[in-house]
């Protein structure tokens, strides 16, 4: 058993896809080891923006031996009535270069058979290894992948080197021009020269000596260390940001943190725009005070240690301040525009060109909210902020902060608000109605954000749907999923009993149709689109499919009341008697699938028609059960519901034990069936059981 280190020397990888290529690379390694049979223990994965690393314990020398059964021909053929082999057991045995007296009998499923089994010995894992790095090497997936000189191979970057050690040993191979060896290289300004390995065990004290934390974990430990120290003379704290961090420590190997200063006239920008002038152009990180207020210093962090670190951060000074004069520029300039001109100005914005101009969507969007606020129950005062909100939701898109920094819509257009005197309610809303901006992300935090996000993503859905611009497989060019999911998040969330159809129908009515084929088409397959996405959230909640697909079946028409019908199903099926229960339902819904419905009469009963006590009892229980379900199912009670319904099944067991359903009496038939039909409809308010796995 020895270490297995394999080291890919590159130019600089972009940050954001190192350690997915790690894990990829690991995962890779491990099973085309395994599937080789070449015993191996745990994989360690280190890298830095010029290196990508796997190191795997305790690697066996050889592939295990393979031993094969190889079947030949029935016994009763392969030997005489003398127990003779005969010409098919030696031909047999011929075959697969064994002598006649090493062949067995074994019993098989069919009979008792000829058999030779073969023990193929495994090649020493160096040769295999031969093979199988170069192919993993080149199958590591990222994002985007570049050529370079006349090579046939893609990667990352540029490879400039290759170490692979297996124990003492070099494992010889070759990717693209370059040659594997023992040989690694130091941090690219302060120790450039080449790092001879001898063994893997080396590999990260002698980075380390060569100012290169190959450990990403440790790195970052190292960085955030050197940060706090650097920020602890302005007495304040670096802003949290563990995206920053992630991002910033996979683009140095060897971390070197410095505290910058800028002009206090730069604080009365607001903080959203400082920050992302940090973040985003530069990587630095902003620096609040005791009441997580911005002060007029950064962190950044080098790949470098200069001999005078001042000039380093004069220079992250001079740039960061040609920054901050252009968005307090631009910031001035937005200011003295009121939002009215910045609306009108989103008329020569396109959304879409089969969709029309940014404007046009924010009048349709105007238009949703009034719907959906008409249906939710707005106040007058609630109502107006709404429009309001709507109007100059996408306003900043044309201010000269978010042309220059597009992460802040929303944020921005929440800043000119409250510059312009609106109401607060109205300035949140309008940043609030970006969210969910990413998948788990926060949700708008007030009724009537969570209104204008509704209205904006349905637009969206409704206009692409129509026009045909639907996703496939992996392509999602408009992130119609993420607004799918976004909606459905924000409607449970605030509880919004709206009618989806209705709603998918108003909003595609906004657009200028005539084509009723079509837009009939594009609602019926959005309203499936909407509804998939509803499955697939359900089944994230740990509701099983099966169970997901029995409520979906009844209706989605109303996001609260799926939610509320699935969660309460999953606790019905916690208890200990809910396959019985759902045994009994099924039959109550198979029976009334295979009738002919003129037989059911429309669940019309007749109680005078009753033979026997039981379905008298179940009649009375039933119509006394519907009562109880129809008040709870108006209170949105679904567990309640579930509940009741539950209570009905020993009557429907006890009608089927004494009952003949199928009676020859076809009036007597007739009311059994009704009775099994209104049954069969009280359930399907709830659930289909008859997708139900049991």
């Amino acid at each position: 058993m020895e270490r297995l280190l394999i080291e890919i020397g590159t130019e600089e990888i972009p940050s954001g896809y190192i350690e997915p290529a790690l894990n990829a690379f690991r995962t890779m390694l491990l099973e085309r080891l395994r599937n080789a049979r070449i015993e191996c223990g745990d994989a360690v994965i280190y890298g830095t923006p010029r290196r990508l690393s796997v190191i795997i314990d305790n690697v066996a020398s050889r592939q295990s031996s393979l031993t094969s059964e190889i079947t030949g021909p029935p016994e009763r053929v392969a030997y005489d009535e003398n127990g003779q082999p005969t010409v098919a057991a030696k031909k047999f045995a011929e075959k697969n270069g064994v002598a006649l007296n090493r062949l067995e009998i074994i019993e098989t499923e069919k009979g008792r058979y000829l058999c030779t089994r073969k023990i193929e010995k495994g090649q020493a894992t160096p040769v295999m290894l031969k093979q199988i790095l170069p192919e993993v090497i080149l199958t590591i997936p990222f994002p985007r992948t570049m050529r370079w000189k006349n090579l046939r191979i893609a990667f990352a970057r540029p490879i400039h080197s290759l170490a692979a050690l297996y124990g003492r040993s070099v494992v010889p191979f070759t990717v693209g021009n370059i040659k594997s060896g023992r040989n690694t290289f130091g941090h690219r300004f302060m120790s450039p020269g080449k790092i001879k390995l001898d063994h893997p065990e080396e590999y990260l004290e002698k980075l380390r000596s060569a100012f290169v934390i190959a450990d990403i974990s440790d790195r970052k430990a190292e960085m955030n260390e050197k940060m706090q120290q650097v920020v602890a003379e302005t007495g304040g704290h670096i802003k949290p940001d563990d995206v920053l961090i992630d991002s910033v420590c996979n683009l140095v190997e060897y971390p070197e943190a410095v505290l910058g200063t800028f002009d206090r006239k730069f604080l009365e920008l607001p903080s959203e725009i400082l920050v992302t002038a940090m973040r985003e152009h530069q990587r630095y990180f902003a620096v609040l005070d005791a009441n997580e207020n911005m002060m007029p210093h950064f962190v950044a962090v080098s790949n470098n240690k200069a001999r005078d670190m001042r000039v380093v951060v004069s220079g992250y000074e001079r740039v960061l301040a040609a920054r901050l004069e252009d968005a307090r520029f631009f910031y001035k300039t937005d200011l003295k525009r009121p939002l009215e001109e910045m609306v009108e100005k989103l008329k020569a914005v396109v959304f879409q060109a089969k969709l029309g101009s940014v404007y046009d969507k924010t009048e349709r969007v105007r238009k949703l909210c009034a719907f959906i606020a008409m249906h939710v129950g707005l106040d007058a005062v609630q109502a107006e902020n709404l429009d309001r909100a709507a109007m100059f939701c996408k306003a900043d898109l044309v201010s000269h902060v978010v042309i220059e920094f597009p992460k802040l819509q929303g944020v921005i257009g929440r800043v000119y608000a409250e510059k312009a005197g609106e109401p607060q309610v109205v300035a949140r809303a309008i940043e609030e109605h970006y969210r969910p901006t990413s998948s788990g992300g926060i949700l708008p935090e007030t009724i009537i954000g969570s209104i204008l996000g509704v209205a904006d993503k349905l637009d969206t859905l409704c206009g692409c749907f129509l026009e045909g611009m639907i996703p496939t497989g992996a392509s999602d060019p408009y992130a119609l999923r993420r607004q799918a999911i976004g909606l459905i998040q924000t409607a449970l969330e605030n509880n919004f009993n709206i009618s989806l159809s209705d709603a998918i129908r108003y909003g595609m009515g906004l657009f200028e149709n005539g084509d009723d084929k079509k837009l009939e088409t594009a609602i019926e397959g959005l309203l499936d689109f909407v509804k998939n996405r509803m499955a697939h959230m359900l089944e994230e909640e740990s509701i099983s499919r099966d169970m997901a697909s029995s409520v979906l079946a009844v209706s989605s028409d109303n996001i609260p009341d799926v939610w509320g019908r699935a969660r309460a199903f999953c606790k019905m099926k916690s208890q200990p008697d809910f396959e019985s229960l759902a045994v009994t339902f099924k039959r109550v819904v198979n029976i009334i699938r295979k009738a002919d419905l003129s037989e059911t009469g429309n669940g019309v009963v007749n109680p005078s028609l009753f033979e026997n006590q039981a379905e008298s009892i179940l009649f009375e229980e039933f119509v006394e059960t519907e009562k109880r379900v129809d008040d709870f199912l108006q209170t949105q009670d679904a567990e309640a519901a579930f509940h009741e319904i539950a209570n009905i099944r020993k009557h429907v067991d006890r009608f089927f034990d004494d009952v003949m359903v199928m009676s020859e009496e076809s009036d007597l038939r007739k009311n059994r069936l009704a009775l099994l039909k209104r049954i069969s409809d009280l359930f399907g308010r709830l659930a289909d059981f008859s997708k139900i796995s049991t």
